[in-house]
């Protein structure tokens, strides 16, 4: 047997006969020789990588491999505590990245998990329960409300059935199914007559003949997707590892030179070249390149983002992937879900006409706080109570109260009629006791309206909802604050007006009516004899309505320079009205569905990608495309959502954002980011929290490389110009100790600057050497170097030990004023936001460098004597200039940016 596909295209006979199955469904034995044919109806195993891999390769970087062979060095020359300091930040940073990676990739787990256990299925005519995963095609599922829908399938017979497939496609509302045949072109979310894995069954009943399974389905094309998209590098990653390069370069040719040339001149003039000297430049050498090569780099960077990521945990964003963290600070655009992201994902009444009176509904979402106001003031109309009686009446969902937020048992339409019901002071419950139903006309897609009968005070009484137009039809009376009157004309063609202007505004609107009956007798045609001769009571408007805070977040995002686009399956009507609200759509832009962003050319669309703020009724490919297009651009992409369908686009982005409540396993598994609370403003805070983590890896760089330029200059410096060692390996190691150690994490967890969230968004091509640390890098060591060497000089005529003395003070003061001063690198040391960690540190090295010059056992090992006030008042003054030079560059660098604008997105 042969799958044709196409099945929504086709007869519901041409459907059973190309499965060759029936109407009952497939004999047992058939069954299981099929499923020895097709396999399980499951998702395919990607092949994942060991953890001995992942942990090898966090020690492949160039910084990791030579800071590897510096710690063997050490450690054969007899510099073992060196090596084992060295090894045990090495290992640190490898197992806290291991730790990491090892939670990544899951997102097909995740999918196997959304598929139904088990579901009813007819074998033989009978209906049995079997096992979601021995599905075939050709079985016939029998699907009742609650059901998880395991398998594609053709529906062969429906009893007003819904299917919410919000997770698929991305519409807000559940989806009406249909028998009829459609157009082979059909998306996935107009294909009414088919049932869909991973959506669930709303209300109504229905048979679906099943024509794929596993990773031929629809939810099985998505995991395909997901799976074949390769994370690129983050930016982060991208700059370390430049920065890694260059820096591990930079220290093989500088200690090569440095030392080969101390080697040759020392053959040069004595003629021979002992062992000790050998090894004493061998010692040299390595403690030269343990001060070029800022070891603490990949623990400063993984510490500073573990803090971070703890930081935003309590904001409300976990974040799964490390780097993840500071991908977000340089976030340009952010292309987000509709439902349930930057709405509430809740059906919300806003509007209620009465015949000459319109009405708004405050509040938000399945919350019954809010109240019927009549400009601005709460209502007074005597047919509010029958309205929400109707509403509340002719109804079979519920909602209650669960973790401290509220929910809807039901369909999500008459879920929002109920809670209208509660801000009328109406509840359902006390209304269903007070009027029980004796009676019901089920909602038909031919009728489009449900009828129920109740008894009440007054008699027995059908309450009637439906489609505004299928209503009026039926009805010949409205009903006044006073009384009914007659239905006119004129009043029929006034209230289908009113009808169409709610709905051209988005709303999805409800007509509600009643009648009074003298009696109930279920043996008549209810339809024909109970919905005639209705009296018609008023319209409801509703929507699913955007989060107030993802309004002020959207805004917040443009006057940073993010521009924010909504991508939804929802009906462009319906997002144009949302993201007019929100401020996403502007005059100027322009709105695509997903049939208009086919028919263009990829030329095309990435001409028109800038000015495209709305896409309605897209597909996952469709999503992709849009993140494609922006990434062609130069932009950083973060994507968010909560259904299946975002899963491709989300893993694909450079930043994935996956919704924690609403949101599915498979989504949240492909993201980088969940957000626990759903809360589209809390990507601003995650923004916020990557800006800072890169601008505290900047701090720590400049400063490190400042401290180390200037270590290697004046060091290299006097090997050149023939002078003995300014510092013995032990006095490089420390000096590198003290101020490498505790003042460079500090300042990786320094205070953010206070206009972080003023500046536009980084361009991911910017280098980590920026304007400002350019400046920094290339002043001081210039300055500084030349000062360092003649005081050094200056001294040699009180005794070499007396010189490296002074000099081994002044560098590590020099280095935690510098620390000091890092704290910001645009705002003055004087005006930063305190950070008592830092100062913490630098009074913790300073001590232990006194204890150093104190104690006769440890200064004899170090070579140093005891400084005189002297060398101490040198020190402090000169560490006092760089401090100078560095408030000025800054003052400087602030008035030249002074004038730059954030760009408005």
């Amino acid at each position: 047997m042969v799958i044709m596909g196409n099945w929504h295209s086709k007869q519901i006979d041409t459907v059973i006969k190309e499965l060759n199955s029936s109407n009952e469904g497939l004999d047992p034995p058939e069954a299981k020789a099929r499923l020895q044919r097709y396999g399980l109806n499951e998702l395919h195993e990607e092949e994942k990588t060991s953890p001995l891999s992942i942990l090898f390769q966090q020690f492949t970087s160039i910084l990791m491999i030579i800071l590897l062979a510096a710690t063997v060095i050490s450690a054969v020359i007899g510099e073992v505590v060196d090596a084992v300091a060295i090894l045990a930040i090495l290992i640190a940073s490898a197992f806290l990245g291991f730790f990491q990676e090892h939670r990544a990739e899951r997102a097909l787990e995740a999918l196997k998990r959304m598929l139904s256990p088990t579901i009813t299925v007819l074998r033989g005519g009978k209906e049995v329960e079997a096992l979601s995963k021995e599905l075939v095609p050709g079985d016939v599922m029998a699907l009742e409300v609650g059901d998880k829908i395991p398998a594609d399938g053709r529906l062969i017979a429906t009893s007003n059935l819904q299917v919410d497939e919000s997770a698929l496609t991305g519409e807000s509302t559940p989806v009406v199914k249909k028998l009829g045949v459609l157009s082979p072109s059909s998306y996935v979310a107009d294909r009414v007559n088919m049932v869909f894995s991973g959506t669930a069954v709303t209300y109504g009943r229905g048979r679906a003949v099943v024509t794929e399974t596993g990773m031929s389905t629809e939810f099985g094309k998505i995991a395909r997707d997901v799976l074949t998209i390769r994370k690129e590098e983050t930016p982060l990653e991208k700059r370390m590892a430049g920065v890694g390069r260059w820096l591990g370069t930079l220290c093989l040719v500088v200690c090569f030179f440095i030392v080969g040339f101390g080697v040759l001149r020392e053959y040069l003039v004595e003629g021979v070249l002992g062992f000790d000297f050998l090894l004493e430049m061998v010692l040299f050498g390595v403690a030269l390149a343990v001060a070029a090569v800022p070891e603490a780099l990949p623990a400063i960077v993984t510490g500073a983002l573990a803090l971070s990521m703890r930081e935003m945990a309590k904001s409300n964003a976990l974040v799964r992937k490390m780097p993840a963290v500071e991908t977000l600070g340089c976030v340009t655009v952010v292309c987000s879900d509709k439902t349930g992201t930057l709405t509430k994902g809740e059906m919300t009444i806003r509007e209620i006409y009465l015949p000459e009176k319109t009405f708004h509904v405050s509040g938000v979402g399945y919350d019954p706080e809010g109240a019927i106001l009549s400009q601005g003031r709460l209502a007074n109309d005597a047919r509010l109570p029958l309205l929400s009686d109707i509403g509340a009446l002719c109804n079979d969902a519920r909602f209650e109260r669960e973790n401290g937020s509220w929910r809807i048992i039901g369909d999500p339409t008459e879920g929002a009629l109920t809670v209208l019901a509660a801000k009328a002071g109406r509840p359902q419950e006390g209304l269903k006791a007070k009027y029980p139903r004796i009676g019901e006309i089920p909602f038909s897609s031919e009728r489009k309206m449900m009828t129920t009968v109740h008894t009440t005070p007054n008699g027995v009484m059908a309450y009637v909802k439906g489609a505004p137009e299928f209503v009026l039809e039926r009805c010949t009376s409205i009903r006044m604050e006073n009384g009914a009157i007659p239905l006119t004309e004129a009043w029929q063609k006034r209230i289908l007006s009113v009808n169409e202007e709610m709905a051209g505004r988005a709303l999805r609107v409800l007509a509600l009516a009643y009648r009074p009956l003298n009696k109930w007798v279920t043996s008549e045609p209810e339809a024909n004899s109970v919905e005639r001769q209705l009296i018609f009571v008023g319209l409801v408007g509703m929507i699913d309505p955007p989060r107030a805070e993802a309004i002020e977040a959207v805004e917040q995002a443009r006057k940073v320079g993010m521009k924010v686009i909504m991508i939804t399956g929802d009906h462009k009507l319906t997002a144009l009205a949302i993201a007019r609200e929100m401020g996403i759509f502007a005059e100027g832009d322009i709105a695509l569905t997903g049939g208009e962003l086919e028919k263009m050319g990829d030329e095309e669309f990435e001409r028109q990608v800038d000015r495209a703020t709305v896409y309605a009724r897209v597909s996952p490919v469709h999503k992709l495309k849009v993140v494609n297009a922006w990434r062609k651009r130069g932009e950083v992409v973060a994507v968010t959502g909560d259904g299946v369908n975002d899963a491709p686009a989300i893993k694909s982005a450079d930043v994935g954002i996956a919704m924690g409540v609403t949101g599915t396993e498979v989504t949240k598994e492909a993201s980088d980011v969940v957000l626990t609370d759903d809360n589209f403003a809390t990507i601003i805070k995650a923004v916020e929290k990557g800006r800072w983590i890169y601008d505290n890896i900047k701090k720590y760089l400049t400063y490190l490389l400042q401290c180390n330029l200037v270590e290697i200059a004046v060091i290299g410096g006097g090997v050149l110009l023939g002078l003995p060692l300014p510092l013995l390996p032990a006095q490089i190691l420390w000096v590198n100790l003290t101020t490498d150690g505790l003042p460079a994490l500090a300042l990786g967890v320094s205070p953010a600057d206070p206009d972080i969230m003023d500046r536009a968004p980084r361009n991911p091509k910017e280098s980590l050497f920026t304007k400002e640390v350019k400046a920094m890098l290339t002043t001081i060591p210039f300055l500084i170097s030349p000062i360092l060497l003649l005081a050094f000089v200056k001294d040699l005529s009180q005794g070499l030990e007396e010189a490296r003395t002074t000099l081994f003070l002044v560098f590590v003061f020099f280095e935690l004023v510098v620390a000091l001063n890092c704290r910001s690198l645009t705002h003055s040391a004087l005006q930063a936001r305190p950070h008592r960690f830092l100062w913490l540190s630098v009074i913790v090295s300073a001590v232990l460098t006194l204890c150093v010059l104190g104690l006769p056992g440890i200064r004899d090992a170090f070579g140093v004597v005891v400084p005189t006030s002297g060398d101490i008042v040198l020190a402090a003054i000169l560490s006092l200039i760089p401090f100078a030079i560095l408030e000025f560059l800054k003052l400087h660098l602030r008035r030249r940016n002074s004038n730059q604008p954030v760009v408005d997105r």
